[in-house]
């Protein structure tokens, strides 16, 4: 520490506002995800796959109809001639496309479960970034508050020699205007902590933050890449696109309708009505004109769905190298920095104690005090960063808080 000054940003207690009161990031996840859009959008995702393996449950293949029909000669001759026509019409399924159906419904359902995990992930990387944010921000806040205090001390030091003759006005008035830099910096320091604040209650609506504790080593245990949300999401985009396929060629033609129907006719005044009940069955032909723009279509679902997939992987190791680096490169300059930095403060003691002794000039004091806040501002970030890396690399193996 500087002078016997209070705790570095490296070695200062966090905020009581950053201490858990009973959250965690999993905590702060399910509330960022109670408000998320992306939450209403897999609700909305869900309903639709259950309304869909409802539609593929029926008896029918669309829904039955009514037919009513009606004629008599009253504008005409008006000699009592009427028919009357009431039936009742079933769509049926083609052989195997109910199945066909089924299976595609199926498959929307676990496409709409694979993209609400999937949503979750990205809601997930949303809350790590912004707390691992707001912990840099209040880490080198912390910094600067610290720095701040000790120049405060320096200046009333430097007045009280002024005012004893041992040292000149001109050192007072540096130690002023280095104090007043000190808290123009602890100003812009705390709006940054006071925005970042409001980015993480925008997005959880929480007041509390969890304690965020830099790992101790620079590793994170692996899974299988394919357990990732988004490849679980890409590969059942192309199982669902293949089940649609199929139902599109188990569905060549228009389902057939089934007709039961009951006619009275009148043949005119006083004479007996006849009456009579018949079955129908309408068979639909299936042309070109109507099968090839839906086969065309899921084909082309599916040949996106298949590109997807693949790219997706390629991006995935891509990402997975790129998260693993960033964060080995992240704790070597965390070694590194924290040497820097305690070097720095070692120097600026040495520094102090040979000012206090008449030894040093002010000005030399300055910059060692100078120098070693900003190293230890460096390490705050420094560990804020180390701990965004892990975090990050939890989001490239698609672990959740």
């Amino acid at each position: 520490m500087l002078l016997g000054a209070a705790p570095t940003a490296a070695q200062a207690p966090v905020p009581s506002s950053f201490l858990p009161a009973g959250v965690t990031l999993g905590h702060a996840l399910e509330a960022a995800w109670q408000r998320a859009v992306q939450a209403r959008e897999s609700e909305a995702q869900v309903r639709r796959a259950r309304a869909e393996q409802t539609a593929a449950s029926s008896l029918w293949a669309a829904p039955p109809a009514v037919e009513l029909n009606h004629l008599n000669d009253r504008a005409h001759s008006n000699a009592g001639r009427r028919e009357t026509e009431v039936g009742l019409v079933w769509p049926l399924w083609l052989p195997g496309q109910r199945d066909a159906r089924a299976a595609a419904a199926d498959a929307e359902s676990k496409l709409a479960d694979a993209a609400t995990q999937a949503a979750r992930l990205r809601v997930a990387g949303q809350v790590r970034e912004a707390a691992w944010k707001l912990s840099a921000a209040q880490a080198e806040a912390a910094s600067v508050a610290t720095q701040a205090r000790y120049l405060q001390g320096i200046a009333d030091d430097v007045q009280r020699r002024v005012q004893a003759g041992d040292l000149a006005r001109a050192d007072a008035l540096a130690a002023r205007a280095e104090l007043l830099e000190a808290r123009s910096a602890q100003s812009d320091a705390d709006q940054r902590v006071q925005a970042a604040r409001a980015q993480w209650k925008t997005l959880t609506g929480l007041e509390a933050m969890p304690r965020l504790q830099p790992p101790l080593a620079a590793s994170v245990s692996d899974m299988p890449t394919e357990e990732h949300p988004e490849l679980r999401l890409a590969a059942q985009a192309v199982e669902r696109a293949r089940k649609r396929l199929d139902s599109v060629n188990l569905s060549r033609r228009d389902p057939p309708e089934l007709s039961v129907k009951y006619r009275e006719e009148s043949p005119g005044f006083g004479e007996a009505a006849q009456r009579g009940i018949g079955i129908g069955l309408r068979i639909p032909f299936g042309t070109d004109s109507r099968n090839a723009p839906l086969q065309a279509a899921a084909l082309g679902e599916l040949d996106v769905a298949e590109a997807t997939e693949q790219r997706l992987r390629e991006r995935q190791d891509a990402d997975l190298a790129l998260a693993r680096s960033a964060l080995q490169s992240a704790a070597q300059q965390l070694d590194g920095t924290r040497d820097r930095a305690g070097l720095r403060r070692e120097r600026a003691q040495l520094v102090d104690t040979s000012f206090k002794a008449g030894e040093t000039s002010l000005p030399e004091l300055l910059r060692a005090a100078n120098a070693a806040a900003q190293a230890d501002a460096a390490l705050a970030r420094q560990q804020a960063a180390l701990g965004l890396a892990h975090a990050q690399l939890q989001q490239a193996l698609g672990l959740l808080p």
